[in-house]
């Protein structure tokens, strides 16, 4: 039976005096598809703007947010409400000729993927590729599947978690090196690690829901009640299967999309810029609510 959410994500901005504020970008809006629907949704800017409903290159829904005013903060409220159903991907065969590692895509399937088969992290010593190796095994056939799904219990088993409030994402390279990272390090590094067995993956934005959230009792999951990051890899005849390698979740309904990117770096929850003196920024704080009902 489909589970229905309401979300609630507000983000504030402080300075020390008025400021002026540049456009900004929001990708906040849950991405509607066959296994969730968006029912309600509602959008508060303070000071007043301008807003401006796009769609970005993969079809991700952007809000342009332009506030009209100086001010000594900048408050966003996304408000949704959606319905899930149950993501089955996992269980769906796949095609005979993907079922173990390595398989080829179809040559139609490789225009469409390219960008997502594609390394865009160096690796100059083979250090990611020989950890992506360590998968496969040696005993007979790799089972794609299998491999995917031991890779994504591994990093929650063998990776320190550490959440991180500074933007942007850390290099696979860094994440092996550091054993820790947030949830986008991780995403980024099972990303990049299966690109290089010839799997394609993106990365996947979103929310994640813990019954704590809601009044219940702690589910054990980890980026509960702020934005969420995990991936997704494109298995044929499955589809685009998620892979949540912090908390080791494969599908179901708490993990709730946003936006999809081919790298970390093009779903930025917000971004934006202001103009004043370089001390005027006190920082940022961000809430995010997630109820079943």
């Amino acid at each position: 039976m489909p589970v229905r959410y309401e979300i609630v994500h507000t983000t504030v901005y402080n300075y020390r005096q008025p400021v002026r504020f540049g456009e900004h970008r929001v990708m906040f809006r849950p991405r509607d598809s066959h296994d969730l629907r968006v029912l309600a949704t509602d959008l508060d800017v303070s000071p007043e703007a301008d807003v401006r409903m796009i769609q970005d290159p993969l079809s991700n829904s952007v809000a342009l947010v332009q506030p009209l005013v100086p001010a000594e903060t900048l408050q966003i409220v996304c408000s949704f409400t959606i319905e899930h159903a149950h993501s089955m991907n996992l269980e769906l065969p796949l095609s005979s000729s993907a079922e173990v590692l390595p398989f080829a895509y179809t040559l139609e399937e490789r225009y469409d993927l390219e960008h997502y088969l594609r390394p865009y992290h160096d690796d100059p010593d083979g250090g990611l590729t020989a950890w992506a190796r360590q998968f496969i095994r040696t005993d007979g056939p790799t089972g794609t599947r299998d491999l995917l799904i031991t890779m994504n219990q591994h990093i929650r088993e063998n990776f320190s978690y550490a959440a991180r409030d500074e933007e942007g994402t850390q290099s696979p390279l860094e994440t092996l090196k550091l054993g820790s990272g947030s949830c986008r390090d991780f995403a980024l590094l099972m990303m990049e690690a299966a690109r290089r067995l010839g799997v394609a993956t993106r990365f996947v934005s979103g929310y994640l829901y813990d019954s704590a959230l809601d009044g219940g009792e702690l589910g054990g999951t980890v980026g509960a009640g702020y934005t969420h990051a995990w991936l997704q890899a494109y298995l044929p005849g499955a589809g685009w299967v998620p892979f949540d390698p912090t908390n080791n979740l494969l599908g179901g309904t708490q993990l709730i999309r946003v936006g999809v990117a081919r790298d970390p770096s093009q779903a930025a929850p917000i971004s934006g810029s202001w103009y004043g003196e370089s001390g005027d920024y006190l920082g940022m704080t961000v809430t995010v609510t997630v109820k079943r009902s």
